[in-house]
């Protein structure tokens, strides 16, 4: 080797010496800097009155997982159309495990149904929607989950409220450090509550003094049951109906209140005079209700749907018109208990 591929050569060492010391120094620093983060965070931990000890358990050995914001990034409602979400989610194998599972949890869901009003396909559906009846609840540290997005910036302090909410949830002994998995975006257990959703709407159905999402499908039930009924879920009522419009129908009227509390919307008689009707073309239900029209996909190609104030409250559950849409065609596959 001549003298100038010696100089070359080591040139070559000194500058990936000196690229991999500032790629360390990098990474040192941003550890440093999510090390001060959780600082901040175990500050506000303790005056929520989260113990220290319950605190140091819990973030032992958590970093950032980059996986979780690619996931955060990539959503399969923005990357999959209406028709390939519905077709996915809502399966003919999920709808005949759905009525099974319906069959199996009888009592439970009826005894669950009458008490907060809320018919048990919709119980069935949502769970078979988000776990597949608590086979799939998700397998990331609901610590670590909300500790990477909080510290991720994009959603920081919605993210961190949650994560401040996981910590007294550990505090309040609903379940282990270990156990508590789930989504993720930290949703968790088999009805995938986050956190905020746990403190406000679990119930500890079988008397044990746990809220278990996890483990007690009476709890799953019931803190399901719970949360429809207290965002204004209506027994007496179902969700809406898939509809067929005419030809040259004003879409504009699409979307219009359906999001919105309240009695928006138009009366079925209405939209009956505008010559909607429902999916096999016979005339809408004669109930005095009001409904919004939903049209997922864009153009006069799009399934059409009007809603009730249901829907709403599956909205609220999530508000991906995806979802709320899916649960329903879902549960009116299920059908009712017999």
């Amino acid at each position: 080797m001549g003298i100038k591929s010696v100089i070359k050569a080591g040139l070559a060492v000194a500058i990936i010496f000196q690229a991999s010391s500032l790629m360390a120094a990098s990474a040192q620093a941003q550890t440093q800097k999510f090390s001060d983060w959780v600082e901040g965070v175990r500050k506000d931990a303790t005056e929520r009155g989260v113990d220290k000890a319950i605190f140091d358990t819990a973030f032992k050995g958590v970093k950032p997982i980059p996986r979780i914001i690619e996931l955060d990034r990539k959503q399969p409602e923005f990357t999959l159309t209406f028709k390939q979400y519905l077709s996915r989610v809502a399966s003919g194998v999920r709808i005949k495990k759905g009525r099974q599972k319906l069959a199996e949890n009888r009592k439970e869901l009826e005894e669950v149904g009458k008490k907060f009003g809320v018919q048990p396909r919709f119980i069935v559906a949502l769970w078979g929607i988000e776990t597949d009846f608590g086979r799939i609840s998700g397998g990331f540290n609901v610590i670590t989950a909300l500790a990477t997005l909080a510290y991720d910036g994009r959603r920081s302090k919605y993210f961190r409220g949650e994560l401040l909410n996981a910590l007294e949830i550990l505090d309040q002994g609903h379940v282990k450090h270990k156990d508590m998995t789930g989504s993720w975006a930290g949703a968790m257990g088999q009805c995938q509550f986050m956190p905020s959703s746990f403190k406000a709407y679990a119930i500890d159905a079988d008397g044990d003094g746990r809220r278990d999402l996890w483990g007690t499908k009476a709890d799953v039930f019931a803190s399901a049951a719970n949360y429809l009924s207290s965002v204004g879920w209506n027994d007496d009522q179902t969700w809406g109906r898939e509809v067929t419009l005419p030809e040259n129908f004003d879409l504009s009227v699409a979307d219009k209140g359906a999001r919105a509390k309240g009695s928006k919307g138009l009366l079925l008689s209405e939209w009956q005079s505008r010559g909607v009707r429902r999916a096999d073309g016979t005339n809408l239900p004669s109930r005095k209700l009001k409904a919004s029209l939903v049209l997922p996909a864009k153009g006069k190609s799009s399934p059409a749907y009007l809603v009730y104030g249901n829907y709403r409250s599956i909205l609220h559950w999530n508000r991906s018109t995806y979802f709320a849409l899916t649960v329903g065609y879902l549960a009116d596959r299920i059908g009712d208990i017999k």
